[in-house]
């Protein structure tokens, strides 16, 4: 037997899964019917508990070929867990990845409710834990610090492409997931990926074609220096932008971002293009958004989520530049928005040609 125990007071009886372990972080929930395994080790859910509003998780095994990084969360909520998972790729069960990864975790609470309290209340900070507490003063004062440094690579690294190769394209790793990696050397990009303290002059230094900026976890207002070096970079080649690199690329140019209520994550997003009218299906994971009327005479808004009409993408014509909420790379997930590589690989052709 254990809990969870929400910072407004609710407490939520189940059983334990996972690492034995307590541990406070901001609830928040996601959509996914399928993809647990990228959920799970996706580096954006650094200091979350993440509660899956599906009701069976773990039937299908854990392939780790499927995994997006690291496991970064904090905590994993489910209805039911599935023990005896069916799957010819399956190689073992979900408890044990959770173990293993030294993830506390929950089941056998009612998911649709703790949802329906994070929709009407927002995100808000929760604990598993083994003995409810007294005093809830440590749960409501908590905040993940310094969330990009604790997912970030450590070093440069080289990532050949596949086939002849095309182009170099810098990512700039802020809890980069795998398989934006593999989409760019499948469209024959060598990758240079880069830790996310890197110098503006150390990436040039590199002779990329392009700038990728990749997703990452937090508040984005909390990464000021590399905010700094952005703005430094913007202008001098194609840049793209991803997640939290959408964001960030906002605040380089003097943007506004602002902390949803609970949140889009999930691979059933829909986003409105304001450009051809078509609705694609998106995979999602961020609880912050650019306000693109902070970005009025700077930036064109590209994209808006069907739902509640924030800003889901911009672009930045005079920069090269262009950034989407979404996650056009993800997998398990949509692949409606796959051709915005397509696009990024055209900004550099056309880059590379305007040299000669």
């Amino acid at each position: 037997m254990a809990y969870l125990v929400l910072s407004n007071g609710a407490v939520f009886e189940g059983r334990r899964i996972g690492a034995a372990s307590d541990r406070i972080g901001e609830l928040v929930f996601t959509t996914g019917v399928v993809g647990y395994l990228e959920t799970l080790t996706d580096p954006s859910y650094y200091g979350q508990l993440v509660l899956q509003t599906f009701p069976l998780i773990g039937n299908y095994g854990v392939i780790e070929e499927d995994f997006e990084g690291k496991s970064a969360l904090f905590g994993y909520i489910v209805r039911e867990l599935c023990d005896t998972p069916s799957n010819f790729r399956s190689q073992y069960d979900l408890n044990t990845y959770l173990k293993n990864a030294g993830i506390p975790g929950l089941c056998g609470v009612d998911t649709r409710e703790i949802t329906r309290i994070t929709r009407e209340e927002g995100v808000m900070n929760a604990m598993i834990c083994d003995r409810v507490p007294d005093d809830l003063s440590e749960l409501r004062a908590f905040k993940a610090e310094n969330a990009v440094a604790h997912v970030t690579r450590r070093e440069t690294a080289f990532y050949p492409p596949q086939g002849e190769k095309r182009f170099r394209v810098a990512l700039w790793d802020f809890g980069a997931k795998r398989n934006i990696y593999r989409s760019l050397q499948q469209r024959g990009c060598e990758v240079a990926a880069v830790p996310a303290g890197t110098k503006a002059e150390d990436i040039l230094a590199l002779c990329p074609d392009g700038i990728m900026l990749s997703n990452g976890p937090g508040d984005p207002a909390d990464n000021q220096s590399i905010v700094a070096e952005i703005r430094k970079l913007l202008g001098r080649l194609p840049l793209f932008g991803i997640c939290l690199g959408h964001q960030l690329t906002a605040l380089a140019l003097g943007g506004k971002t602002v902390k949803l209520k609970y949140g889009h994550r999930g691979g059933n997003q829909p986003v409105r293009d304001l450009t051809t009218g078509h609705t694609w299906i998106t995979s999602q994971n961020h609880g912050y958004a650019v306000v693109s009327d902070s970005l009025r005479g700077t930036g064109r808004e590209t994209f808006v989520n069907a739902n509640d009409g924030t800003c889901e993408g911009m672009e930045y014509p005079e920069l090269r530049a262009f950034t989407v909420q979404f996650h056009p790379e993800a997998c398990s997930g949509p692949k409606d928005t796959g051709y915005l590589f397509t696009r990024f690989l055209n900004m550099m052709e056309e880059n590379k040609h305007a040299q000669r």
